[in-house]
This record gives structure tokens, sequence and C-alpha cells, in this order.
């Protein structure tokens, strides 16, 4: 049996990635064998960026967005900062700024990362 990742996507459009991570509205939950792509599910999400009143972060509703996507291995987003990718870090979801096209992106990182994977082995 095959190795898969499950891969949360930041996209506005579902075509491409390009949301950055705190200011993302929904994530696209993908699984992925670095040969096919498979949806699995779409997740409405509270923004972090500009929660507070003068645009600042919340870290709660940072936690309630990790919190969202933390059965994934990693997240693909066009851009992300360094608490929200260190809190991803501490769930062991690996935060990846890889703005582009979904398919290709999530192919790309799927064969990467099962192919590290494979070598540690």
């Amino acid at each position: 049996m095959k190795k898969k990742l499950k891969i949360a996507v930041a996209s506005s459009d579902g075509k491409v990635i390009n949301q950055h991570f705190g200011k993302a509205r929904k994530f696209i939950v993908i699984e992925s064998d670095g040969e096919v792509i498979k949806v699995l599910d779409v997740r409405e999400n509270k923004p972090a960026c500009g929660s507070l009143e003068y645009g600042g972060h919340a870290d709660n509703v940072l936690n309630e967005s990790v919190s969202l996507i933390g059965d994934c291995d990693a997240v693909l987003c066009s851009r992300i900062g360094g608490g929200a990718a260190e809190g991803l870090l501490c769930m062991g979801i690996e935060p990846v700024e890889a703005p582009g096209f979904i398919e290709e992106n999530v192919l790309a990182f799927a064969r990467y990362r099962l192919k590290a994977c494979f070598i540690k082995k």
C-alpha cells in the first residue's frame, strides 16, 4: 500500500495556491501519493490576520486555524508568518510557501516528501 500525505491548501478559488496562511478563509484538504490528488474536504476558517481591532493577530484565532488542519501533514500557502509557521511545526504540520497551481504544487511536494521519507528509512 502506497503512503499518502494529507495536505491543506490555502486557496480562494480551488485552482491556485493564492492565500496567506493568516488570511485564508478556507483550506482545501487534499490527499496525494505523488501521482494523483484527491480532494477530501473544504474547511472554512476564521482568518487570524486582522482579527484584532487594529489589524493585528489574535493568538487564539491562530491556534484555531492550526487546529483546523491538525490532521494534515503539511499546509501549502502563498505566504506565512513566523508565528504561524512555528505553531504549525509544533503540531507536526510542515508549513510550505508554494504559490502557484494546486495540482502541480501538491504533486511535487508529495513526491519530494515521500521520497525524502523513503530515503531516511
